[in-house]
Order: C-alpha cells, then sequence, then structure tokens
C-alpha cells in the first residue's frame, strides 16, 4: 500500500506563462474542468486552480496507471474532490487524495486507506492590515487554549505563524473528512501539541484516536498540515463516494500507520509533460 502514499508540491511562482502557454495547459484537461478554473479574474488564482486540477489528474494516472483520458474526477455537494473508477484494485483499498492552495504553493496528498486532508498556508495578512488585529477576527474558531498559545507567542509575526498553523490543522482534518470548512465548525476541533510534533486533535473533548497529523514548514514562509484518519469519519456525501468506510482493527492500523512521506517537488512542466504523454 505504500505506494499509495504520495505528497507533492509545485511552485507556482517559478511558472509565468504566457497567455498562449496557460490556455495550451487549459487544453489538457477535460473541458467540464475549464469553467472552474476561468471563473478567477486574476491570473495567480487562475494559475493555482489550474495547477491544482493538472496535479489531481497526473497524481492518479501516475498512480494507478488509469489512462489520463480515462480519469474521472468529480467534486461532492461540499466541495471534495473524488476519483470515480472501479480500477483501482485491491492494493489501494480506499485510495482518495486532497489538494490546497495558498501562496506559491500549490499541494496534494494522497492515501490508499484512510481518509487524507491538507492544507498549506502562506504566513500573510491583507496588505495594510495589522497582524494582531487580523488574528482577532478569528479568535471564535479557536479554543481558549489554542487562543492563550496563539496570543502568548513572542512577537507580532510569532502570533501570526501561530495562528496559520492551528487553522491549517483545523482545515486539513475538516477538508479529510470532506465538510465545509464553515459547516462543521473549526471552533469544535482542538489542537494540542508538543513543539508542534506528536500532535493529537479533540473533538468534543475526546481525543481522535484513529487520526494523525503532522505539520510541516514549506518554501519561503508557508507551512503544510496533513491529517489522515478513519474512513467511518466521513461526512454522508463523502462516504458515498468510497469503496469501504469499514475495516477490521489490524487493517485499519496497517493503513494509519503508513509513514507520512516527506514532499516532492514537482513542476508545473513536468505535470504538462506526463499530461501530454
Amino acid at each position: 500500500m505504500e505506494r499509495g502514499v504520495q505528497r507533492w508540491a509545485v511552485d507556482i511562482s517559478e511558472w509565468n506563462p504566457s497567455p498562449p502557454e496557460f490556455s495550451s495547459a487549459l487544453t489538457l484537461l477535460p473541458r467540464h474542468e475549464h469553467s472552474s478554473i476561468l471563473r478567477f479574474f486574476k491570473m495567480e488564482d487562475r494559475k493555482r486552480a489550474l495547477v491544482s486540477r493538472l496535479l489531481q489528474y497526473v497524481l492518479v494516472h501516475n498512480i494507478l496507471k488509469i489512462p489520463y483520458d480515462e480519469i474521472i474526477i468529480k467534486r461532492t455537494l461540499e466541495g471534495k474532490p473524488y476519483l470515480e473508477c472501479d480500477k483501482v484494485g485491491s492494493e489501494f483499498p480506499n485510495f482518495n487524495f486532497n489538494v490546497s492552495h495558498h501562496g506559491d504553493y500549490v499541494v496534494i496528498a494522497s492515501e490508499p486507506l484512510c481518509l487524507v486532508g491538507l492544507d498549506v498556508v502562506s504566513y500573510t495578512i491583507p496588505q495594510n492590515e495589522d497582524t494582531i488585529a487580523f488574528v482577532k477576527n478569528f479568535s471564535s474558531y479557536f479554543s481558549s487554549l489554542e487562543w492563550k498559545n496563539i496570543m502568548n507567542a513572542s512577537s507580532s509575526s510569532s502570533v501570526l505563524v501561530e495562528f496559520y498553523r492551528y487553522w491549517s490543522l483545523k482545515e486539513a482534518y475538516v477538508k479529510a473528512i470532506g465538510s465545509g470548512m464553515m459547516a462543521y465548525g473549526l471552533e469544535q476541533v482542538e489542537f494540542l501539541h508538543d513543539g508542534w510534533n506528536n500532535i493529537r486533535a479533540k473533538v468534543g473533548g475526546e481525543i481522535l484516536k484513529e487520526w494523525r497529523f503532522w505539520l510541516s514548514e514549506m518554501g519561503n514562509r508557508h507551512c503544510v498540515a496533513v491529517a489522515k484518519g478513519h474512513p467511518r469519519s466521513a461526512t454522508e456525501s463523502y462516504q458515498r463516494t468510497l469503496t469501504r468506510t469499514e475495516f477490521e482493527p489490524d487493517e485499519y492500523r496497517a493503513g494509519l500507520l503508513l509513514p507520512n512521506v516527506g514532499f516532492v517537488s514537482k513542476s508545473v512542466e513536468q505535470l504538462i509533460s506526463i499530461s501530454m504523454e
């Protein structure tokens, strides 16, 4: 199953396509994907959306060996992407993936059995806004302990970093279960950690024993969080897209304890090349 554990990252700041180059890359995707990319006005947002879609198709093709033109990726009502396919096979009993983009990066993660969610964030704030004032806008989404840890950071810059670390973990969990961020309620999930190692989560005061979490720095002032857990935790709409939601304890534990591999850097040019094969 280990081959089903993938972590890829693309630095889009290094890709500055001309309009014809962007249009050419867009044609590599199924036509129904185009509107979700072109709805963005800013080129930076269009780039993120395009690379996000390319990553999904290329990863599925690379791992599952499904011909590129036979890949069907759909989304639940909450926006969770999933693969509609009966060709996954027994090696990957519950193959699923998740994507995220913010700042310079677009990232993707996949798991062969467990649910997976991830979130990448850039340590930035809206232009001309005070850091502390910006962070305080989101205080209701954190537990009292989380908020204390955020506000007790040594400087305004450190406050921002602590805020985004907690935020990315919460989003990774919510995305893993397939829920809309605000529909679920980020304040219901509390994260504990030992210097950002041994990360645990509580929901309703109970530790999530069947989940694992990781947080790592990425590039220049970005971090990425990964969450993986039991398929029975998925929302009803997302469960319907999964191959299986129940596993014997030993089988599930084998999937949960698969190593969390590091992120592999990919270029847009590599994605385009694979898409054209």
